[in-house]
């Protein structure tokens, strides 16, 4: 069983920065392939980011990229998203996620282990 952890959200206006931190709760985090996905109220959760085991590659949604950087410290069993330069759509709780697979998905139902999710808002 793994367990997933999020935390880093918050309240920001529009042009901060934020960096969301996931911990994981056994080593075989590091053999996974993680993914961070975001749920605004009313919308579909969807793809941000994500990032291979070792993290040679990153993945990123159209919107999200030039803004937010994924990566991953194996040794301390944490992924990272940084987001710079908010905007008032990125208002979402923020969920990390982890594929036994180690291949690329943007689809939320192939993801295995989900965390319970940090708010972030950014205000205008």
């Amino acid at each position: 069983q793994v367990q997933l952890v999020e935390s880093g959200g918050g309240l920001v206006q529009a042009g901060d920065s934020l960096r969301l931190s996931c911990a994981a709760s056994r080593r075989t985090f590091s053999t996974g392939f993680m993914g961070w996905f975001r749920q605004a109220p009313a919308k579909e959760r969807e793809f941000v980011a994500g990032i291979t085991w070792n993290g040679a590659d990153t993945y990123y949604a159209d919107a999200m990229k030039g803004r937010f950087t994924i990566s991953r410290d194996n040794a301390k069993n944490t992924v990272y998203l940084q987001m710079n330069n908010l905007k008032p759509e990125d208002t979402a709780v923020y969920y990390c996620a982890r594929r036994s697979s180690p291949n690329h998905s943007i689809r939320a139902w192939g993801y295995d282990y989900w965390g319970q999710g940090t708010q972030v808002t950014v205000s205008s």
